[in-house]
């Protein structure tokens, strides 16, 4: 039996559907409130029978931080994937993101162990790799700063050492760290917003760059990490590393829109995190520009994904495809 966290988001629906398909016993948890109906959507991209695919799956309600209901999901279970985290960038929302993605990570490894699972895969990000200088590649190898960093990355950077503790008590484990994941089907969180503001026609760009990846790569590394004898090892997962000019204007195109032509200026990052914070303040909504994401905003960092491709003899697809089929799903389902 397979335990998978997180099957509600981008890579735990996509890593559910490559499982099943390739006849794997799957238990996957959730939260009550959790919209079930968009994962079997996501079964339906790439399956003619997905319905009955999808009622392969043995759900099961539980939070990263009930114990009692994780001890039940645990039950004969020899792999774990997990994938599930909680994702903002608001500082205030911080004290949360410790409880879920860091002292939940802790829960994951504590029953890993006590339950003498075989082997555990983690879904971390690229966020606490350390950041590329002087115009340099970051590997896995580069040393992670804690300055101009976001409270997510700081929150996953505390799990990841969870997860290497666990490495140190006999749990194997691997650990992927994903660059901006491309794939369709959840446009309300995460990099559902480069969706949005592409389809929106926005005139502006930001001046910076990071890696990217699809969706079905990170899954396919994941389920080949797993089944291998790899363990205690990270593995950067980013096929290409690009503009955010480049990604916005590809994804303007696809649907329709006037690629943006203008670049965010500083001075104008910085009203926008002034207003930002003035909207938190009236109306208590999420911070969404921080001092931490105008940095991430005006810097490019550019990844090196050689150790992957070398220890799997891994060849990456390309962004454009799946960024073009995303866009198309995103105009079908947002018209």
């Amino acid at each position: 039996m397979i335990l998978v966290t997180g099957g509600t988001g981008l890579v735990g629906a996509h890593l559910l559907f490559h499982l099943l398909q390739n006849d794997f016993k799957v238990r996957a948890i959730h939260r009550e409130k959790s919209d079930l109906q968009n994962v079997e959507k996501v079964f339906g991209y790439y399956h003619e029978n997905h319905k009955s695919l999808f009622q392969k799956i043995e759900w099961l309600v539980a939070d990263l931080n009930d114990l009692p209901a994780l001890e039940k999901a645990f039950e004969g279970v020899e792999q774990v994937y997990h994938a599930a985290a909680m994702i903002s960038f608001d500082p205030n929302d911080y004290d949360q993101l410790v409880k879920i993605n860091t002292e939940g990570t802790s829960n994951m490894v504590n029953l890993c162990i006590a339950k003498r699972v075989k082997k555990l895969c983690y879904v971390s990000t690229i966020g606490t790799i350390g950041r590329s200088t002087h115009d340099e590649m970051v590997d896995e190898q580069s040393e992670w700063q804690n300055h101009h960093i976001n409270v997510y990355a700081k929150a996953k950077y505390a799990a990841e050492m969870e997860v290497w503790r666990g490495g140190q008590e006999g749990l194997s484990v691997v650990m992927v760290n994903p660059g901006v994941i491309i794939g369709p089907g959840f446009w309300k969180k995460g990099t559902g917003a480069l969706f949005k503001a592409a389809h929106k026609g926005y005139r502006y760009y930001p001046p910076g760059g990071t890696g990217f990846v699809t969706v079905h790569d990170v899954v396919k590394v994941m389920v080949l990490l797993m089944n291998s004898e790899i363990k205690n090892e990270r593995y950067i997962m980013v096929a290409e590393n690009l503009t955010f000019k480049e990604v916005l204007s590809d994804m303007s195109t696809y649907m329709g829109k006037k690629p943006p032509t203008k670049q965010l200026q500083f001075w104008q990052l910085e009203i926008g995190r002034v207003l930002d914070a003035l909207r938190h303040f009236f109306t208590k909504s999420r911070r969404r520009i921080t001092k931490n994401s105008i940095y991430s905003l005006k810097h490019r960092d550019a990844y090196d994904h050689s150790k992957i491709k070398k220890t799997l003899d891994f060849e990456f697809e390309p962004i454009a495809p799946v960024l073009k089929y995303s866009c198309e799903k995103f105009i079908e389902e947002n018209h």
